[in-house]
Order: structure tokens, then sequence, then C-alpha cells
């Protein structure tokens, strides 16, 4: 697991250098921050077309495999974008092109890897393993968007792409020498209550149909999926939201936005080590964490000051982290091991879509209501929503519970008959 975050952490780092470079790529080959948009949703449309599929592609290859050939492929497509860049052939379309690839490359790479870094704990400690996941990915973003300015200065915009390959490679490299906890050593029996090794996952067929029919028929996989979306639809985008309430209502400066940002940054870092304490957590727990998400959220919409708002920010990011880490533990332990690739397929399908969604939506909201309207309302309808639902499963559980409860005819009641005492034995 400590060789398995480390190469995370190299290509999160990688990731979030070419991430940066290619939004300023697009703006200096296009002058269009139009285009950069489109960019970001050409590389995040095959999510939502193609996520299922990828799912189930998981869930019939080896998962070693599968992970190590992603990442390399990944790593092929960085090194040809800075070759094209050097050259001077890199223009819109191929770009658009390369992006295209990276994404439909991206629904076998998400699941594959994480599925991969959970069998390498104890079924235990899981949450952990995704609580430590996304502090190397907080890390990796803050270090990556640093170092991106720093090679763009220094050795030219097609180095961060050269970086990003050289990081895939990283992970490349580490995963044949990868021992899932589940997997006997050569000198020793595995204990009693790890997962299952990954090559039963492997032997298991099935095709993403199976999978959104297995999805839709998980009550608490549905649940979660709506606590998710109407979370990210009408909150979380803290970056609009935010931003907006600062420079407009708050009446700050750019400067004190920054300070927000890194304030919600250091929050998300602090709720990941928090969730690393949860053991077993369940939707319900996600469904409250998300509700006082909302509270928090319409508090912050009505804050007087920045001071204030500052404040609450910390306890925001902190309950988002934790939340996130509890909905990807049951995402990725609850279902059965042969089902958990085409799972994250139909989630990545999912969340793409209200993840595409979630801005323009919020940002008619923030133009109807206001920056404070907007954080108010879209907090009151997180939290209402959530409390609606959980009333409505939980009447439904009470009317199944009825209705599974037999009904036995009433009898007679016979005589009482009278029993002969017993002599003891001497």
């Amino acid at each position: 697991m400590r060789w398995w975050s480390a190469a995370n952490l190299v290509s999160n780092t990688g990731a979030w250098m070419q991430l940066t470079v290619q939004n300023l790529l697009v703006l200096q080959i296009t002058g269009s921050a139009a285009a950069t948009g489109l960019s970001l949703a050409v590389q995040a449309g095959p999510g939502l077309l193609l996520g299922v599929f990828g799912g189930a592609v998981v869930d019939r290859r080896p998962l070693k495999v599968t992970a190590a050939v992603s990442q390399a492929v990944l790593a092929v497509i960085a090194f040809s974008t800075a070759a094209l860049f050097g050259a001077g052939l890199l223009n819109m379309p191929v770009l658009l092109a390369l992006a295209a690839v990276t994404g439909i490359v991206n629904t076998i790479d998400g699941p594959a890897t994480s599925l991969l870094g959970n069998d390498l704990v104890p079924r235990t400690d899981v949450p952990s393993a995704i609580a430590l996941g996304s502090m190397v990915h907080s890390a990796g973003r803050l270090a990556g968007t640093a170092l991106a300015a720093v090679a763009v200065g220094t050795l030219g915009t097609g180095s961060a792409y050269v970086v990003n390959g050289i990081s895939f490679l990283c992970v490349t490299a580490v995963i044949p020498f990868l021992r899932p906890a589940g997997e006997a050593a050569p000198v020793r029996r595995p204990s009693p209550g790890r997962r299952p090794a990954p090559a039963k996952r492997a032997q298991a067929g099935g095709d993403a149909r199976a999978g959104v029919a297995y999805f839709l028929g998980k009550p608490g996989l549905v649940a979660l999926a709506g606590i998710t979306a109407v979370s990210s639809v009408f909150g979380r985008n803290y970056q609009l939201t935010l931003a907006v309430l600062v420079i407009g209502p708050l009446s700050a400066d750019e400067s004190d936005f920054g300070t927000v940002s890194t304030v919600l940054a250091v929050g998300g870092i602090l709720g990941a080590v928090v969730a690393g304490r949860l053991r077993n957590p369940t939707v319900r727990l996600v469904g409250v964490l998300a509700a006082c998400g909302g509270l928090l959220q319409v508090a912050a919409g009505l804050a007087p000051g920045l001071m204030v708002l500052i404040a609450l920010v910390i306890p925001m990011a902190v309950v988002e982290s934790v939340s996130d880490t509890a909905g990807s533990t049951v995402l990725q332990t609850e279902p059965e091991p042969e089902m958990r690739g085409r799972v994250l397929g139909v989630w990545r399908s999912a969340s793409t879509g209200w993840q595409l969604a979630g801005p323009p939506l919020l940002g008619l909201l923030v133009e109807f209501a206001g920056a404070r309207g907007a954080l108010v309302a879209g907090g009151l309808l997180i939290a209402g929503a959530i409390a609606a639902g959980g009333l409505r499963g939980r009447a439904v559980a009470r009317k199944a519970a009825g209705a599974d409860r037999p009904v036995l005819p009433q009898e007679p009641v016979a005589a009482p008959v009278a029993v002969p005492a017993l002599t003891p034995v001497a």
C-alpha cells in the first residue's frame, strides 16, 4: 500500500500538471474560454456514454493486468501529445481527439485502479485506504498546479505532458509487485476475514446490462446515487457559489477568495484524516452527513462577513470529505466482488451526468437568486430531499416488514389438560 500510494502521488501530480497546462494550451491555440470548456467536456463525455461498458471490461479481465495496460496507454497518449506539440502539429481537432481517447481509457482505468488499491488492504481497512487516496489526490492537486507554472516557465508547455507520461509509467512499474491482501504469501496461510483474491474477480463474466440491472436492484446503491446527485447539483460547486459570494455581497477581493479556497483544501485534508477512522459506513451515514453539509451551506449563504464564512467553510469541507469517503466505501465494498467493476462503471456514467449538468444549473440559480439565495435554496433542497427520502424509505421498510409477517388463523382455545405430578426418582 505504501508503494501504491507513492506511485499515485506521483501520478496525481503529473495529471494536475497536464490538466493545468492543457487549459492554458487550449486558450493559446484558440483564444476562447468556451473551447477550454469543450475540451474538458469531450474528455468527460466517454464516462457518461461508456462508463458501464468500462466497468464490464474490468470485471472480465485480471485486475492487475487491466490497470497496468490502461496506465501504459495513458502514458503513450501523454508522450504523443508532447511530441505533436514539439513538432508544431498540435491543433484543436487533434487535441480534442486525444482528449476523447483519454476519456475512453479512463472509463476502464478508473474502476480498475480503485478496486486494485482496495484489494491491497483487509476489508475493515478499506475506508482508511480510500481516505488515504483522497489525501494523496489533494496533495497531488496542490503540487501539480504549482509545478505546472514552474515547468511551463523553465522547460516549455510540452514538459508537463512528458512528466505526466513518466508518472503513468511509475504506476505501471509498481503494479506487478503488488500483492493483494487476499493472496497468501509463500510461507503463510491467508488470515480469515481477508478479501478474496482478484483471480476470482477475473473469472467472473457479465455484461453492461447485468451491471445496470444489479445496480437498480439494490435500494441502497440507488439511494446513494440520489443523495450524491442532489448534493452535487445544488451544492459542492463552491468554486462558483463562494466566489460570487466573496466578490459580491461580502465586498472582498480575489485574494480573499484565494484564502477561502485554501481553507477548503485544508478542510478536505482534515476530513480525509477523520474519515480514515471509519470502519463500516452506511448509506444512512452518508445521508446524514450530506444533510448536515446542506445546512452548513445555508449558514454560509447567510454569513454576514468574511471571517464568519471562513469559520463555516472548514466544517463544510470536513463533512463533504467524510461523506465522500463513506459513500465510496459503500460503493466499492457492498456489491459482490464479481460485480464491483460494473457497479463502478454504472456510477461513473451517472456521476458524469450530474457533474456535467450541475454547474450550468447552479449557474442559472445564481443568476436568478444571487449567491446568497443559491447557497440557501440549494442547502435547503439538499437537506429536505434527503429527509424526505429517508422518511419514505423508512415507511417502505415498515410496510414490507408488515407484509412479510405471516397471518395465522385463529384457533379455539382448548380446555386445560390436567398434568399428573412427577414422582421424583430415588
